[in-house]
Protein backbone atom coordinates (compact mmCIF):
# COMPACT_ATOMS: atom_id res chain seq x y z
CA UNK A 1 0.00 0.00 0.00
CA UNK A 2 2.80 2.44 0.80
CA UNK A 3 4.23 1.97 -2.70
CA UNK A 4 0.93 3.00 -4.29
CA UNK A 5 0.69 5.98 -1.98
CA UNK A 6 4.18 7.25 -2.73
CA UNK A 7 3.68 6.66 -6.46
CA UNK A 8 0.46 8.68 -6.34
CA UNK A 9 2.10 11.54 -4.46
CA UNK A 10 5.18 11.61 -6.73
CA UNK A 11 3.33 13.32 -9.58
CA UNK A 12 2.83 17.11 -9.32
CA UNK A 13 -0.47 16.99 -11.23
CA UNK A 14 -1.88 14.47 -8.77
CA UNK A 15 -0.74 16.64 -5.86
CA UNK A 16 -2.55 19.58 -7.48
CA UNK A 17 -5.70 17.47 -7.80
CA UNK A 18 -5.44 16.62 -4.09
CA UNK A 19 -5.00 20.33 -3.30
CA UNK A 20 -8.20 21.05 -5.21
CA UNK A 21 -10.07 18.30 -3.40
CA UNK A 22 -8.79 19.70 -0.11
CA UNK A 23 -10.30 23.05 -1.03
CA UNK A 24 -13.59 21.55 -2.19
CA UNK A 25 -14.32 17.88 -1.72
CA UNK A 26 -17.04 16.12 -3.67
CA UNK A 27 -16.16 17.37 -7.15
CA UNK A 28 -17.11 15.78 -10.45
CA UNK A 29 -14.54 15.11 -13.17
CA UNK A 30 -15.82 18.18 -15.03
CA UNK A 31 -15.32 20.40 -11.97
CA UNK A 32 -11.80 19.10 -11.37
CA UNK A 33 -10.84 19.62 -15.02
CA UNK A 34 -12.27 23.14 -14.96
CA UNK A 35 -10.36 24.08 -11.81
CA UNK A 36 -7.10 22.64 -13.16
CA UNK A 37 -7.53 24.59 -16.38
CA UNK A 38 -8.71 27.91 -14.96
CA UNK A 39 -6.79 28.09 -11.70
CA UNK A 40 -3.56 26.26 -12.58
CA UNK A 41 -3.43 26.74 -16.37
CA UNK A 42 -2.97 23.00 -16.85
CA UNK A 43 -3.87 21.98 -20.39
CA UNK A 44 -4.73 18.40 -19.53
CA UNK A 45 -7.42 16.24 -21.11
CA UNK A 46 -10.38 14.81 -19.22
CA UNK A 47 -9.03 11.34 -19.94
CA UNK A 48 -5.66 12.23 -18.39
CA UNK A 49 -7.36 13.67 -15.28
CA UNK A 50 -9.47 10.53 -15.07
CA UNK A 51 -6.33 8.39 -15.17
CA UNK A 52 -4.72 10.50 -12.43
CA UNK A 53 -7.87 10.08 -10.33
CA UNK A 54 -7.69 6.31 -10.84
CA UNK A 55 -4.13 6.26 -9.47
CA UNK A 56 -5.21 8.38 -6.48
CA UNK A 57 -8.17 6.08 -5.89
CA UNK A 58 -5.97 2.97 -6.07
CA UNK A 59 -3.75 4.54 -3.39
CA UNK A 60 -6.81 5.22 -1.23
CA UNK A 61 -6.38 9.00 -1.36
CA UNK A 62 -9.59 9.57 -3.32
CA UNK A 63 -12.94 7.91 -2.77
CA UNK A 64 -15.74 8.06 -5.30
CA UNK A 65 -19.48 7.93 -4.94
CA UNK A 66 -22.21 7.90 -7.55
CA UNK A 67 -25.37 9.96 -7.38
CA UNK A 68 -27.48 9.37 -10.44
CA UNK A 69 -25.40 10.14 -13.52
CA UNK A 70 -22.70 11.93 -11.54
CA UNK A 71 -19.57 10.54 -9.95
CA UNK A 72 -18.17 12.60 -7.09
CA UNK A 73 -14.57 12.49 -5.87
CA UNK A 74 -13.74 13.00 -2.20
CA UNK A 75 -10.38 13.32 -0.48
CA UNK A 76 -9.44 10.59 2.00
CA UNK A 77 -6.49 11.46 4.25
CA UNK A 78 -6.47 8.16 6.18
CA UNK A 79 -3.58 6.68 4.13
CA UNK A 80 -1.46 9.76 4.92
CA UNK A 81 -2.13 9.34 8.64
CA UNK A 82 -1.13 5.67 8.40
CA UNK A 83 2.19 6.64 6.83
CA UNK A 84 2.80 9.29 9.51
CA UNK A 85 2.02 6.75 12.24
CA UNK A 86 4.30 4.18 10.63
CA UNK A 87 7.39 6.20 11.52
CA UNK A 88 6.09 7.92 14.64
CA UNK A 89 8.74 8.23 17.32
CA UNK A 90 7.31 7.49 20.78
CA UNK A 91 7.53 10.37 23.20
CA UNK A 92 7.27 13.13 20.58
CA UNK A 93 4.25 15.26 19.92
CA UNK A 94 5.20 16.70 16.54
CA UNK A 95 7.93 17.10 13.97
CA UNK A 96 11.35 17.04 15.47
CA UNK A 97 13.80 19.80 14.76
CA UNK A 98 17.24 18.70 13.71
CA UNK A 99 20.16 20.30 15.44
CA UNK A 100 23.64 20.28 13.94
Amino acid sequence: MADDLFKALADPTRRTILDELTEKSGQTLFEICSRLSMKHQLGISRQAVSQHLAVLEAAGLVETRREGRYKFHDLNTAPLRQIAERWHVPGTSGPEESTP
